[in-house]
């Protein structure tokens, strides 16, 4: 007899890594030592934060076959997510940055519990090279637009982009270039590949999440309501512009607008941003949209129970 399909509430499938941060006084301190080591990477917050809302979640990346991986096993584990699909890689080690999640391969996926699962979130650094490429693009078809399936713009550039700059949402200067004519004429057939790998991913997304860079880089505009339109004629019925200090303008197909400004926050070690776990628990819910996107902003602090 076939054993029926365990349904998720959330299934995130991406990059998840190991972030390390340097202890600062006030906040509680690693058990070892002056610095600490904490569950990261977008798959990994939005699984944690959406369990910690009291929904059933797991994760499909791989790790390294090392101790950093070990700790990722652990402490998914003991945030309540699901590790069945983390796998071990001897290939790769875990990097500190990420894990080796760009060696998921279509045929290691379990596709019965992706299509059940009542919210599908893939990272778009999936889409940066193969095989988890086709893996993700083999994911998202299998969802075929099913319930809620979220492509977060996520993206990975190549070697020789730009390393001074790290943060998405850092103001450039006015006479800095776009990241994605930057991005484009450093590496321009990764760059070509990319765009047109967003554009199949966006087909079978009905909701797209990312910040201003991302957006860029999947639509050619950056403006945000002209990322959010953009989005929308890609195919997405939900638009989610993060827009760092600015907040987030969301804008859904049939003409529902919430664009909230971003409130004060403590910051904590840990990192870790829980906007996508609680993004996905406002959607569940069926909150409205005003009310969902405020939820996640406010659920954005980072993340503090990861601590090791």
């Amino acid at each position: 007899m076939v054993e029926p399909v365990q349904q998720f509430d959330v299934i995130s499938m991406g990059r998840i890594g190991v972030d390390l941060h340097p202890h600062r006084p006030g906040v509680p301190g690693p058990r070892h030592g002056s610095s600490g080591r904490f569950l990261g990477g977008p798959a990994a917050d939005v699984a944690v934060t959406a369990a910690r809302l009291g929904r059933s979640t797991a994760v499909i990346t791989r790790t390294g076959a090392d101790s950093f991986g070990a700790y990722l096993h652990q402490t998914l584990t003991e945030s309540g997510v699901d590790n069945r699909w983390v796998t071990r890689t001897a290939a790769s080690a875990t990097p500190v940055a990420g894990a080796p999640d760009l060696e998921i391969h279509t045929d290691e996926l379990d596709y019965f519990a992706i299509r059940a699962a009542r919210i599908f979130w893939i990272t778009g650094t999936g889409l940066s090279a193969e095989p988890s490429r086709s893996a993700t693009l083999a994911a998202l078809k299998c969802r075929d637009r099913a319930a809620t399936t979220v492509l977060e713009l996520d993206w990975r550039p190549a070697p020789g982009g730009d390393p001074a700059r790290t943060d998405p949402d850092e103001p450039r200067p006015h006479h800095a270039r776009a990241p994605r004519q930057a991005y484009a004429e450093a590496r321009p057939h990764h760059a070509e590949a990319l765009r047109h790998a967003y554009a199949e991913a966006l087909r079978h997304a009905t909701v797209a999440v990312g910040d201003l860079d991302a957006c860029e880089i999947a639509t050619g505009v950056r403006a945000p309501h002209a990322c959010a339109e953009a989005l929308l004629a890609a195919g997405v019925e939900l638009a989610v512009v993060k827009r760092g200090p600015q907040g987030v303008l969301a804008v859904h197909r049939d003409g529902t607008t919430a664009d909230v400004p971003s409130a004060p926050v403590a910051a904590a070690d840990g990192a870790g941003d829980g906007f996508g776990g609680a993004l996905c628990h406002g959607l569940l819910s069926g909150w409205e949209l005003e009310r969902t996107v405020r939820h996640a902003l406010t659920a954005g602090t980072p993340l503090d129970g990861a601590l090791r």
